[in-house]
């Protein structure tokens, strides 16, 4: 299957070091060589690059490793075709506009049915079960409240609706409307949180080795939520299956362990 990775963080950083790790494994050290994409906040604001070619082997990839574009959220993926032919328009991640800001999702697994469930306003541009799933979710959201909610609120339903997707298949899952990075669980997540003590870390995929203490202030707080660890001398945190977390500004601000109940007042709309 795919693999994600995440930045949620408090001032702009950048995430070539990461990135670096997971670039190697599309095509390289792993099988995911159908097609990348990365997704970088700015304000409002979203630059977004997408490549069909194997991240490993991809001249963008390889400009986005030497020109580093800061950003407190950030979300990447790297793929591997189950959904879906290798074309530009299947690659993760996916964007769209709700409330006046732009929605970014990316999807590790497989979701049998999805495409049963009807949309309304938002339509894919391409065939995989990731990005209909998607539009679903902001028809939902959108169907529900007609301008933004609190933050509980949204919180809650986006893991409801995670833990219901998930019940199709496999649904791993980061999204963010670029404040708050939502993230869930259903087979392999794992993140990091890097503070002050800042240290060295070094890559699983690539030998390379950063001191964070000397690329940071002591004020920095920068998290890291990947598919499989990317570091070998850093203590990751893996999500169990159904586990469902939110950070902002690079901290937690929402986590439930255990699967939510059904969810309440979401229109479920099955053909």
């Amino acid at each position: 299957m795919c693999e994600l990775l995440g930045m949620s963080a408090n001032v702009p950083t950048d995430i070539c070091f990461s990135f670096a790790g997971l670039m190697r494994r599309g095509g390289q050290t792993g099988p995911h060589s159908d097609g990348w994409g990365i997704a970088f906040y700015e304000g409002k604001g979203c630059r977004t690059f997408h490549d069909p070619e194997p991240s490993a082997r991809s001249e963008i990839a390889a400009f986005l490793r030497r020109h580093a574009i800061k950003s407190c959220t950030v979300i990447s993926h790297i793929r591997r075709a189950n959904r879906g032919r290798v074309a530009l328009e299947n690659t993760h991640p996916f964007t769209r506009e709700l409330w006046g800001r732009i929605w970014c999702f990316a999807h590790n697994g497989q979701l049998r049915g999805i495409k049963r469930r009807r949309l309304s306003h938002y339509r894919p541009v391409g065939t995989t079960d990731s990005e209909h799933a998607f539009c679903w979710m902001l028809d939902q959201l959108r169907a529900r409240w007609r301008n933004q909610p609190s933050d509980a609120a949204l919180e809650r339903a986006v893991g409801e609706m995670a833990q219901d997707l998930a019940g199709l298949g496999v649904f791993n899952l980061l999204l963010s409307d670029g404040r708050t990075l939502f993230c869930h669980c259903s087979t392999k997540l794992a993140w990091l949180t890097r503070r002050a003590p800042f240290g060295p870390a070094t890559l699983v995929d690539e030998d390379l080795t950063v001191d964070f203490a000397r690329e940071t202030t002591p004020d920095d707080v920068v998290t890291v939520v990947a598919t499989r660890p990317l570091t070998r001398d850093e203590r990751w945190e893996v999500l169990s299956p159904g586990a469902f977390i939110a950070f902002r500004s690079g901290d937690p601000v929402a986590r439930r362990a255990a699967p939510l109940p059904p969810a309440q007042g979401l229109q479920r709309r099955a053909a």
